[in-house]
């Protein structure tokens, strides 16, 4: 089975929904942020979520991306990241 690859960035890009993942206290934690710039016209303001736990942020980016048809970064410092969910990759300028 092929796995999903997702662009690693260093912050939140305007033209994609961005998975922010991060670790505090609580464990892995993560958030989703929707652009208004990304969009396509159907939001006027930009949309972010609470902190999810790491998973539950996954996967609801994810759906959103689907549902939405907007392509999905992943920004994550902290190394929260599992291999189980897709292969991470940076672009090369």
């Amino acid at each position: 089975m092929v796995k999903n690859r997702f662009e690693q960035v260093s912050e939140v890009q305007p033209d994609a929904i961005t998975l922010v993942l991060k670790r505090d206290n609580d464990g892995a934690a993560g958030s989703i942020v929707f652009p208004a710039t990304a969009s396509g016209g159907r939001l006027s303001t930009d949309q972010i979520s609470s902190n999810l736990p790491a998973q539950d942020a996954y996967r609801g980016a994810i759906r959103l991306a689907n549902d939405m048809k907007v392509a999905i970064v992943v920004c994550d410092p902290d190394g929260v990241w599992k291999s189980e969910w897709g292969e991470l990759y940076q672009a090369m300028d």
